[in-house]
Order: C-alpha cells, then structure tokens, then sequence
C-alpha cells in the first residue's frame, strides 16, 4: 500500500508500518490531539481546559526498543514506498 492509504488507515485507527523496516515491532499510530491536550491540562497546567492551548492529531512511532516516539516525520522515502502495511491485532 502507499503512503497515502497508510495515512488513512492511521486516521481509522489502524497502526502501520513499512516491510522494510528492520525493527521488531516498530510501527506508527495517530494519537489525537484532544488525549495529549487532556494530559497536559491534568499534569502541566492549572488543571482549566480552556487555559490549555489546542494539541493537533500527531503520528508517533513505536520502536523497535519499545519506546514512542512522539511527532514522527516521514522521510521522502517513506512517502514515496510502496511497501506499508496495516497491522492487525
């Protein structure tokens, strides 16, 4: 599948990830903005949604050493392969 079908199966909630990538279980998400902008409202602001500013829908990716790493960038290469996958659980 290409990139752009990956990017709308992300925005169904499907996790996906490229067959080239090395890594064990190294695969991306979409976390939505509003869980983000729940969790700095409770843990780094005053606690008032309205004094937190909006978070936008970001992609993070899931690495082979089990980390997450928030705000990934696609490369021109994964833009441009052919070769993402859905992953099904």
């Amino acid at each position: 599948m290409n990139f752009g079908k990956a990017i709308e199966a992300l925005k169904k909630g499907y996790k996906v990830a490229r067959r080239g990538w090395n890594g064990k279980g190294m695969h991306l998400v979409l976390i939505h903005g509003k869980s983000l902008h729940n969790a700095i409202t409770e843990n780094y602001g005053d606690g008032i949604p309205e004094h937190t500013p909006e978070v936008l829908d970001t992609i993070a990716m899931y690495t082979a050493q089990k980390q997450l790493v928030v705000g990934w960038l696609a490369s021109q290469t994964d833009m441009l392969a052919e070769d993402w996958k859905l992953l099904i659980e």
